[in-house]
């Protein structure tokens, strides 16, 4: 046995790794290219502790993208991926990002 204290299981995340090589939402907040697929990693992972970051203008907007395609695809990402559910947000989303939605929703599915 262990004499090591116990710490919770770091939720792993699910896109960032893959798609940027980052291993915190924070190094994903600190480029461009990580605040663009920020919203995808909160919309397909909801073992998410987003507290620490609640107040980060950037981390706020990303969740807004993010419960805004949820509220239009929430029928698809229920069947899909046993998820808690995003708040509704009916406000328009930019349907110039359904590709890359596209491609890490398959992602995301071929590696749960």
């Amino acid at each position: 046995m262990s004499d090591r204290p116990t710490q919770p299981p770091t939720p792993t995340l699910k896109l960032l790794p893959a798609y940027l090589g980052t291993t915190s939402i924070q190094e994903a907040t600190q480029t461009a290219r990580g605040r663009r697929v920020l919203w995808l990693e909160i919309l397909l992972n909801d073992q998410l502790d987003l507290i620490p970051w609640q107040s980060d203008p950037v981390v706020q907007d990303a969740h807004r993208t993010a419960c805004r395609w949820y509220t239009h695809y929430r029928r698809l990402l229920s069947y899909l991926f046993d998820r808690a559910p995003l708040p509704i947000d009916p406000g328009p989303i930019d349907f110039r990002e359904y590709r890359t939605f596209a491609e890490a929703v398959y992602f995301a599915y071929a590696h749960r």
